[in-house]
């Protein structure tokens, strides 16, 4: 256990060899003596993932929060129980957050009390980007143009689109920055101008993207992105850069639709979209970065929070007066 930032981060250390069955058994043990060792009496259920279910059936909170931030069914090695636990977690819900507009209307339905709450971002930390500075050493040694993306390179990334504007614009390089995960790395893509550099730390991040000409977003069109509400779209354009990407619902609206990111799922087009980006003249992408400003002046985390906190305080404050 250790306390960052006021918060207890608790990580539970189990026996190799376990069944599932006994995993979920020691685990409910496990949060139930924290709470007694700290005295907690009054609390909220905040729920990522349906799967905690299965080790906190017994806990009485004084409110339960679905945060729905992605399909989790649609994931690769996704558990077979997944959808039944979902069902069972809206049942128990008070109220249901979505991570953005699509996921909402695809859950709505399955809940009285459902919120969507897309991306927000830390405008400050990401616009840092724009003041330059030297570049990471990993990256220093890498030409220019460079094309970049931060994030988990795992089944929601277009493997074959980033192949194919590897082989066809040799000149480009190509960083991705980011941990695989269910993928193995050697079926990645390989070339001479396909850079990836690992994960990196939070506060890395925007001494990499300083280094950047176009940020992109080169997902796949599947079941597991079919959701997804990439929080890094407005981290690119806190950033200050350029952005291209794929289709995806979330991007499309309300990015692509207000001219803040260009959309394109061909190999071909994706890379027109690029060469657009690239010879854009300093007036017009000066006159995008203003646009995008405007509309991420809307955004921050405490708004994000001020809003979650009082559907939060509702759904408890029901649930006393229905006891």
């Amino acid at each position: 256990m250790r306390k960052v930032d006021g918060v207890f981060v608790v990580v539970p250390m189990l026996p190799a060899g376990q069944a599932l069955d006994e995993q979920a058994r020691m685990q409910a043990a496990l949060v139930e003596s924290f709470i007694g060792e700290q005295a907690i009496e009054h609390f909220v259920l905040w729920y990522y993932t349906p799967m905690a279910l299965k080790f906190t059936d017994q806990l009485m909170p004084a409110a339960v929060i679905y945060d729905c931030m992605d399909e989790l069914s649609a994931f690769a090695g996704a558990p077979p129980e997944l959808t039944r636990l979902e069902r069972e977690l809206f049942r128990r819900a008070d109220v249901v957050f979505t991570g953005g507009q699509s996921l909402f209307e695809a859950k709505r339905a399955a809940h009285q009390n459902v919120h969507a709450f897309p991306s927000s971002i830390d405008v400050p930390h990401f616009a840092r980007a724009r003041r330059g500075g030297d570049d990471p050493q990993d990256q220093a040694a890498i030409r220019r143009p460079r094309l970049g993306y931060f994030g988990v390179i795992d089944e929601r990334i277009d493997y074959e689109l980033i192949r194919t504007i590897a082989a066809q614009r040799l000149r480009w390089q190509l960083v991705l920055v980011g941990p695989t995960a269910k993928v193995d790395p050697a079926d990645l893509p390989v070339g001479p101008n396909l850079h990836y550099l690992g994960p990196k730390s939070y506060a890395d991040l925007p001494a990499y993207i300083a280094g950047w000409d176009v940020a992109i977003l080169p997902f796949a069109r599947n079941e597991a992105t079919r959701f997804i509400s990439p929080t890094k779209t407005p981290e690119y354009l806190a950033a200050g850069k350029p952005v291209v990407s794929t289709s995806i619902a979330d991007v499309v609206r309300p990015y692509g639709d207000l001219g803040l990111a260009r959309i394109a799922d061909s190999a071909e087009a994706f890379i027109a979209a690029v060469d657009e980006a690239l010879t854009d003249s300093a007036a017009n992408a000066e006159r995008r970065r203003v646009r995008a400003d405007e509309f991420l002046s809307g955004l921050s985390w405490d708004r994000t929070w001020n809003d979650m906190s009082a559907l939060i305080k509702q759904a408890a404050d029901g649930r006393t007066t229905r006891v």
